[in-house]
């Protein structure tokens, strides 16, 4: 069962921040009374009756005049639509029901998606009479919740939750990577992948942001079968001005929660820059196998220390995920470019490797052994035995007799043994540390 995406679609100022914050768990989208504050896109992981599953704030609209606001929304639920398996449509109960609301309504009915409908702002019991009306948009019966009080959250999760099994899985092919193409506008995204499979299938142009979509290409090479996703241009947020592009970041988002490698792509002649930086950060954060590519390398004069130089200089930037692999290439005169499959492929081995238990028990006692946990609190943490749990990513549990006394560092210290014992470059790993009682 893969991680299931959940929007939240509605018209400006209906409270979609607000209830956003509230299924998160913290304060992580600007909340405020003018219509159309939220101005990125935001995912946060959420839970509901051990279902997890990923929810976006669909936010963004900046309404100007009421078909503006017509047309935005549109785009807003046909984003949901797409990269979604549940959409929760939130209206507005104390305003009751308007134009716009029927107009997402009539698209959200003809998706075929499941389709929660959800009436915000009823903190009374005397106002739920408002929810009558709603019945009329043919989305099912409204379930009325007030997302600054927590009132009816409950009701709506076990709504939502409920849909999970009548979403069809994709039908994937164990055999086939998926692998994420990364980066700002303009440094060459769609040119590359138009020379790896040979055809200009993606629009490629020098005007930042023509990528709109994220674009799926199938590759099959002699390292075997790919899913090649172009994404549109990932922007630095204060730039995001258009509406279609700020949208074309949610699906760049998606395409990389739904990769199995994901590539970065930088211009040689700018170096990594802090968006670049964010854009891996979120990569790293899901634990995915990473590349980063340097394009336009032949632009860059170079002597003999230039490569090394430059390598350097962006692993310092990218301190937070050492394991990365690099490639410097030209997508314009397909220097090194043969190589980039060869590269993907070996992240993703590395994202799909599994160490048998005992083996992994060797190298942390070898570890312990060398360097005891520190004392926190006056206790020292033991730890029993490891064992790898998953793969896509390698995912170890480490049974311990208090997790609480596990310190950051010596986080750190294991995970760079595990490295250096079993390699692992290309991908991240996850650490899960677990209580068990010492019999």
């Amino acid at each position: 069962m893969g991680r299931k995406f959940v929007a939240v679609v509605g018209r400006p100022n209906v409270g979609k921040s607000t209830l956003f914050n509230k299924l998160a768990g913290k304060r992580i989208a600007i909340v405020d009374d003018k219509p159309g504050v939220t101005r990125d896109r935001i995912y946060a992981k959420a839970e509901w009756l051990q279902h997890e599953f990923t929810l976006i704030d669909t936010g963004g609209i900046e309404p100007k005049a009421d078909d503006i606001i017509l047309a935005q929304m549109r785009r807003q639920a046909l984003i949901a639509i797409e990269t979604c398996d549940v959409i929760m449509f939130v209206v507005d109960g104390k305003l009751g029901m308007t134009d716009a609301d029927n107009e997402v309504a009539l698209m959200l009915r003809k998706s075929g998606k499941p389709v929660v409908l959800v009436v915000n702002k009823l903190e009374k019991r005397s106002e739920e009479a408002n929810l009558y009306e709603f019945y009329n948009l043919g989305l099912g019966t409204p379930i009325p919740i007030s997302a600054t009080q927590a009132l009816g959250l409950g009701d709506m999760l076990d709504e939502v939750v409920a849909h999970f099994d009548d979403v069809a899985e994709e039908d994937e092919d164990e055999n086939v990577v998926r692998v994420a193409f990364m980066g700002k506008p303009n440094v060459g995204k769609s040119s590359l992948i138009n020379r790896l499979i040979g055809e200009e299938r993606n629009i490629v142009s020098s005007i930042p942001g023509t990528t709109r979509d994220a674009v799926d290409s199938y590759l099959e090479t002699e390292e075997g079968q790919f899913i090649l996703i172009d994404t549109a241009g990932i922007r630095r947020k204060s730039k995001i001005k258009e509406v279609i592009e700020r949208y074309s970041v949610i699906r760049s988002f998606a395409a990389i929660e739904k990769a199995d490698v994901c590539v970065l792509m930088i211009d040689a002649t700018e170096g990594v820059t802090d968006q670049d930086e964010k854009i891996i950060g979120f990569a790293h954060e899901q634990s995915k196998a990473l590349m980063v590519i340097v394009n336009k390398w032949d632009l860059i004069e170079k002597d003999n220390n230039t490569f090394e130089k430059f390598k350097k200089d962006i692993q310092q930037d990218l301190k937070f995920a050492p394991y990365v692999k690099f490639l410097f290439i030209s997508a314009l005169t397909g220097q090194r470019a043969n190589k980039v499959m060869k590269v993907v492929k070996e992240c993703y081995e590395s994202y799909n490797k599994r160490i048998s238990t005992g083996v992994i028990n060797e190298v942390v006692s070898q570890a312990v052994l060398m360097n005891e946990p520190p004392i926190v609190s006056n206790n020292r943490l033991k730890i029993y035995y490891a064992t790898q749990v998953a793969t896509k990513p390698p995912t170890f549990v480490f049974f311990v007799n208090n997790p609480q006394l596990l310190h950051f560092s010596y986080r750190r210290y294991l995970e760079n043994q595990l490295r250096n014992a079993f390699g692992f470059e290309g991908t991240g790993i996850k650490l899960i540390f677990r209580e068990r009682k010492d019999s």
